[in-house]
């Protein structure tokens, strides 16, 4: 019985891991996050300095330090790239996929173990979030570990006889996940555990009464944990600096993006509906009929995960709705509440009484593919992205007939008793399909549409001891500096500011827009300066100015 869950972990990993890592390092960091957060981690390398972290050479107090730690390890074994900045995240997700197939295995049995893993793993955000260089794969692992744990910790007496060793040694893990979710991305990670393991066992205790909690001892233990992982960190960086920087982290940048807007990021309160919709995409069809499962069981008694599931889902949700700032990856930590709940949905798919239902959601997901398919190509051809050749517009076809065939074959078996139980598994194929796709096919034909990685291998290859590399008027500073080196200047009054810099620096680089690169061009030579346009792409253009010294304006 025992192995049971180990099984369905290592199934849960194994799987994960297929739909992750492959093509993990295709194409450059994606501006803006990517590369920020990539070059935070590489620049722990450049200044030998793990305790502050830095962004274009400046002190930086906008996260903690632990996914810069791990990138930074990663990079001095594979090198600074792609993979080793993303690799943390994929590892994470991974780590995850293992987790919830050995809780739900636990609860459920092996088979809702292995579908749950399943359904997270092929989730359009999980397998997105999992491939990127930021933090939020990590923090829904410790925070799904946490939450994981705790329950484990005090789950009712008759779910299962548990000694008072491992429910004690439950807990404190727990609190060590918190702890580094803590170290991951600020308080975010404590409150959202508490929010939902508080508000489930104000369910458990009025549904049956009877979890187990912590003994004081306990409870000392785990707050010494917390403070083990979480302190010495945030006290050396108070030492180094001031407690200015714990002030930003946590006041500006947690609590200040709760009740205010940060960098433009608002949204609507019903902003993360279709978030969730296509986030959970292809599982989203079978959510109402999970739903609406769950809150039967959630009745009786035995009913304790399923009640989790359902509070994990709801609380983080409505939780970041009320928030000011919004992303769409913030509700990712309800992803893997969604695939238990649909997981032991499709436990029960054998009844008709179930399957019907299921059926008639299993019908949506041909529907959804088609008219995604007719949108993507709309855009394409819209936007001339075809290069010419019609291959982008032949790969997504191919894909949409691959999807299309993929639900249709999961429609049918689910009409079928004796095939119903291989259904999660075909459509989990598909959606594996899809990720595979985005990784290995579209990714690398995106670079085509990403100028500035181009621009910053012609600056490397071109440059001198005294180069200078500035940004007028466009975005993508961190990927510059990603792919150049920190000192990156931005020139706040476009016209002044390069004019003072090019009587300044003997060699300069300027990316800018395209339209406005003749005119800097005009503008350096009218003070002596020998100019020239070296690259365009999209709407960006690289001018260097090099040569004599400047002259008074003619």
């Amino acid at each position: 019985m025992r192995l049971v869950p180990a099984r369905a972990a290592l199934l849960g990993a194994v799987f994960s891991a297929v739909v992750t890592l492959p093509g993990l390092g295709n194409g450059t960091l994606w501006d803006n996050s990517e590369t920020a957060y990539g070059e935070v981690a590489r620049e722990i390398l450049l200044t030998h300095d793990w305790v502050v972290m830095h962004l274009n050479a400046h002190a930086w107090f906008i996260q903690p330090p632990l996914y810069f730690w791990i990138a930074a390890a990663f990079a001095l074994v594979l090198g600074v790239g792609e993979t080793a900045m993303r690799l943390p995240s994929a590892l994470a997700t991974i780590a995850m996929g293992a987790a919830v197939g050995y809780a739900t295995a636990r609860i459920a049995g092996g088979r809702a173990g292995t579908v749950a893993a399943v359904v997270l793993s092929t989730s359009l955000m999980q397998a997105i979030v999992g491939r990127l260089a930021i933090m939020d794969a990590m923090l829904d692992l410790f925070v799904s570990a946490a939450i994981l744990w705790w329950f484990r910790a005090m789950e009712p007496l008759d779910a299962g006889a548990l000694e008072a060793g491992k429910r004690s040694t439950a807990f404190l893990l727990g609190a060590t996940a918190l702890g580094l979710g803590m170290l991951t991305k600020g308080p975010v990670a404590p409150v959202i555990v508490v929010l939902v393991v508080g508000a489930w066992l104000v369910w458990e205790v009025r549904a049956e009464g009877g979890v187990v909690l912590p003994r004081p001892p306990v409870l000392a233990g785990a707050a010494g944990l917390f403070a083990v992982v979480t302190l010495p960190w945030f006290v050396a960086e108070a030492l180094r600096v001031g407690p200015a920087a714990t002030s930003e982290l946590i006041g500006h940048y947690t609590i200040g993006r709760y009740t205010g807007v940060i960098e433009n990021q608002r949204g609507p309160w019903w902003y993360y509906v279709p978030v969730v919709i296509l986030g959970f995409f292809p599982w989203v069809a079978f959510v109402p009929v999970a739903v609406g499962h769950a809150l039967g069981v959630a009745r009786s008694r035995g009913g304790a995960f399923v009640r989790l599931a359902l509070v994990w889902a709801v609380v983080p949700f409505v939780f970041f709705s009320f928030a000011q700032t919004k992303l769409p990856n913030y509700v990712a930590l309800i992803v893997p509440a969604l695939a238990i709940l649909v997981a032991l949905w499709f436990e029960r798919i054998g009844e008709a009484a179930e399957r019907w239902p299921g059926i008639v959601s299993a019908a949506t997901i041909p529907l959804f593919i088609g008219a995604l398919g007719f949108a993507i190509e709309a855009f394409i051809r819209n936007n001339r992205l075809e290069m010419a050749s019609g291959v982008v517009i032949a790969q997504f076809g191919a894909l949409g007939v691959a999807m299309l065939a993929g639900s249709l074959v999961t429609l049918l078996a689910m009409t079928q008793p004796r095939w119903a139980a291989v259904a999660p598994y075909v459509l989990g194929a598909t959606a594996g399909a899809l990720v595979l796709f985005i990784a290995l096919i579209a990714e690398p034909a995106a670079e085509a549409f990403k100028p500035i990685p181009g621009f910053a291998h012609t600056i490397q290859a071109l440059r001198t001891p005294n180069s200078v590399v500035a940004l007028r008027s466009v975005s993508g500073g961190n990927s510059i500096v990603f792919y150049t080196q920190p000192g990156v200047l931005s020139l706040n009054d476009p016209d002044a500011d390069f004019v003072a810099l090019i009587c300044r620096a003997p060699d300069v680089f300027v990316v800018t827009r395209a339209s406005d690169a003749g005119a800097l061009v005009a503008s350096a030579e009218r003070h002596g300066r020998r100019a020239a346009v070296l690259g365009r792409a999209a709407r960006d253009a690289m001018v260097r100015v090099d040569g004599p010294g400047c002259v008074t304006a003619r």
